[in-house]
């Protein structure tokens, strides 16, 4: 399984990142390219204590959800709601300048995959080792690149 934990899925991350233009077309979702990075930005800084997001309400037990979401061989589904927090529109950080932006995510994403120390509690998955984590970051990105095509 992939993991932001892997240097080499790490570098496959950067590389994918690196694909995305601002105006990249999405293929699901209302997001733009730019708002999508600013997004992923503000899910990074959540785990490491820099934005607070509400607990939102699952439909089956907390750790059953987290497994099945982190350990289940298919991508994840589109049309999941975000927290206000994260949304764009509502509580998400504005997108400033496109490359900054995405810089600026990179450096997250290396802070984020190189801490030890304690993360904050997930919104939805509830509390999460380190491994849990890491494989969580690998698989948001993942799923908002494949929402751009990259």
């Amino acid at each position: 399984m992939k993991t932001l934990a892997q240097d080499l899925d790490k570098q496959e991350v950067f590389k994918r990142l690196a694909a995305l233009r601002a105006d990249q077309n999405r293929r699901w979702g209302k997001m733009s390219c730019h708002q999508m990075i600013v997004h992923l930005s503000d899910a990074f800084l959540c785990p490491l204590g820099e934005k607070k997001a509400s607990r939102g309400g699952v439909v089956m037990p907390r750790g059953m959800y987290r497994w099945i979401a982190l350990n289940m061989p298919v991508p994840w589904p589109r049309g999941v709601a975000t927290r206000p927090e994260m949304e764009q529109g509502v509580g998400g950080t504005r997108p400033v300048e496109f490359s900054r932006d995405r810089e600026k995510l990179v450096e997250l994403i290396e802070r984020f995959s190189t801490a030890r120390g304690d993360f904050a509690e997930h919104p939805i998955f509830g509390e999460m080792t380190l491994k849990d984590w890491m494989r969580w970051g690998y698989l948001h990105c993942d799923h908002h690149f494949r929402q751009f095509g990259v």
